[in-house]
């Protein structure tokens, strides 16, 4: 396992370096430079290249590249953002407990809702609640979610005047924006488990299990879940790291000072640092949530971790 672990570690280091690649490269190719972003078209051509000089932006683009990497590397320096003049890992911190918040709110609760959902559908197969759930749940997969984040704040922020419909100072101002990624999720995670366990409860060890006289509840959340739960954990995984690379949708309707709005703002802006780090970085925590996934399936299923132990060769 450990081994496991450590490999994979070290295969991150190739997947950030070309993140960080394909990013610079795309951000290089778009109209535009930072001078002239932020002085203006009306200002001296003189200004604009003595400020773009200031930046390094007077530079080719592979001697740009790697001397930014390199301070990433040897000095684990994000650089400066190009508007505000602040180090990004300021910008980054500033903004990322509230998108960390949001993320964490509205998965928990859409994988409760999902996954709770997605087994009593399973379980009561071809019944008006199946069939209920399941177009409820293409409902909400098929809204867009700025539509149902403008719906949610029409009725409860100015209809009803209960919740705000802008911000992230306080718990209560996370409550719309965390429902509008919630049920969208929760929508794909019920259809998922649905899925996943009637595909399970018709292997042959669950006749087997049947047969031997085994109870409904024992064959459900002993037998049959704990093989279900492996591509509804990975997709768990992968909407939660998803996610903390900013929920735009919902963070833009409601205004929220999270990564999304921040790295959209800085790509108009073309504030260089502030998008290469803020990519980095969510790069950096999307391939330890998939690796944390991994690892799960470890506890998940028993087979994957003999796999582990044995260094990932079959016995014969």
């Amino acid at each position: 396992m450990y081994k496991y672990v450590a490999k994979r570690l070290l295969y991150m280091i190739p997947v950030l370096l070309g993140v960080a690649f394909l990013v610079f490269t795309i951000l290089s190719l778009t109209p535009g430079d930072p001078g002239s972003i932020i002085l203006g078209i009306t200002a001296k051509p003189e200004d604009i290249a003595a400020l773009n000089a200031e930046f390094g932006y007077d530079k080719p683009f592979f001697i740009r590249f790697f001397n930014y990497i390199g301070d990433v590397v040897l000095h684990f320096d994000l650089g400066n953002s190009y508007q505000s003049r602040q180090p990004v890992i300021h910008d980054i911190m500033a903004r990322f407990p509230n998108t960390f918040l949001l993320t964490l709110i509205s998965m928990s609760a859409a994988s409760v809702i999902g996954i709770s959902l997605g087994i009593l559908s399973a379980v009561r197969q071809y019944t008006a609640l199946d069939q209920t759930l399941v177009v409820v749940a293409l409902i909400f997969a098929s809204i867009p979610g700025f539509w149902l984040g403008l719906m949610l704040m029409l009725l409860f922020s100015m209809k009803l005047g209960i919740l705000p419909s802008y911000g992230a100072g306080s718990l209560k101002a996370l409550i719309l924006p965390s429902i509008t990624v919630c049920m969208t999720s929760a929508a794909g995670l019920l259809r998922l488990t649905r899925s996943a366990m009637l595909e399970t409860v018709r292997q042959e060890y669950i006749r087997t299990a049947r047969a031997k006289g085994a109870s409904q509840k024992r064959i459900i959340w002993k037998h049959a879940l704990r093989n279900a739960l492996l591509p509804v954990v990975t997709t768990l995984g992968t909407s939660f790291g998803a996610s903390l690379g900013g929920a735009i949708i919902a963070e833009t309707v409601f205004a929220m000072p999270g990564m999304g709005t921040l790295i959209t703002t800085a790509i108009r802006q073309k504030d260089i640092p502030v998008v290469m780090g803020a990519t980095l970085f969510l790069a950096v925590l999307f391939s330890l949530i998939i690796l944390i996934v991994d690892v799960l399936y470890a506890f998940i299923d028993p087979r994957i971790k003999a796999k582990y132990q044995n260094g990932g060769k079959r016995r014969e």
